[in-house]
């Protein structure tokens, strides 16, 4: 039987909202105590937490910081360890996502997308080591199946998710044996918060085998396995995408 997860500490990035929202909620219901981060979403953080405090006292807190002031990271994991009394998760989930169509790129547009899904998890990862490993602790990492295969139009997001698969897998290997370092690659959970057509949308769930999108408990269930139950999972990157990627 898996043991669960009570009095563990984790950190979760962008956890205000959708996926990181999820993603909390589930690692709170198996016992853990959750730090919440955000960086524009407070009023939604503080719900989060109240919502989560009302089950345990004192079982969530948030904390706010723009992850790609890379000086001020290994002041957030001091913050939550000091918290938390440690650090045994680590989930790096904020991403930006939006097109960057060749021709158009803006280094502006290359320092966010970059910055946001690969430099940040590289960092924050580096800062929470020492956390990390005096409890046999676990990093994972939210990829993306464009990662595999590209996006259009999405050049330099892809390039960032692809470089954090790598880092997932360079980390694994880097921290072993004393931290585990895995990865989930999210397929079509939600759709994108700008417009997208229906015509799109029915062209991505005819590429699925299931037929349907999945929901943000989907890749939370993914995340609570890694942390949990997965002692023996390490450099593993996990696509919960109902199949999708099964055909590229």
């Amino acid at each position: 039987m898996s043991e669960n997860l009570d009095n563990k500490v984790a950190l979760i990035t962008g956890a205000a909202r959708r996926i990181g929202a999820a993603i909390a909620r589930a690692l709170h219901g198996d016992g853990a105590r959750v730090a919440i981060h955000y960086r524009g979403s407070a009023a939604a953080a503080e719900a989060l937490a109240n919502e989560l405090n009302e089950l345990r006292a004192d079982s969530a807190a948030t904390f706010r910081l723009e992850l790609q002031c890379t000086d001020d990271l290994p002041g957030l994991v001091a913050d939550v360890a000091g918290w938390g009394g440690g650090l045994d998760i680590l989930v790096n989930n904020a991403s930006a996502f939006y097109p960057t169509s060749p021709g158009t790129i803006t280094t502006d547009q290359w320092d966010d997308l970059i910055g946001s899904n690969l430099k940040a998890p590289l960092f924050l990862a580096q800062a929470a080591i020492g956390a990390l490993r005096e409890n046999s602790g676990v990093i994972i990492n939210i990829v993306d199946i464009h990662a595999q295969r590209p996006l259009r139009d999405h050049t330099v997001y892809g390039a960032a998710k692809a470089g954090l698969a790598m880092l997932t897998r360079s980390l694994a290997k880097d921290l072993a044996p004393g931290i585990r370092v895995n990865g989930v690659s999210p397929g079509a959970i939600l759709w994108p918060e700008d417009n997208m057509s229906n015509a799109t949308r029915k062209s991505i769930l005819a590429q699925i085998p299931l037929h349907r999108s999945g929901v943000p408990d989907d890749i939370a269930g993914c995340v609570l396995y890694l942390a949990r139950d997965a002692k023996y999972v390490t450099g593993q990157i996990i696509a919960v995408d109902g199949g999708r990627s099964m055909g590229w």
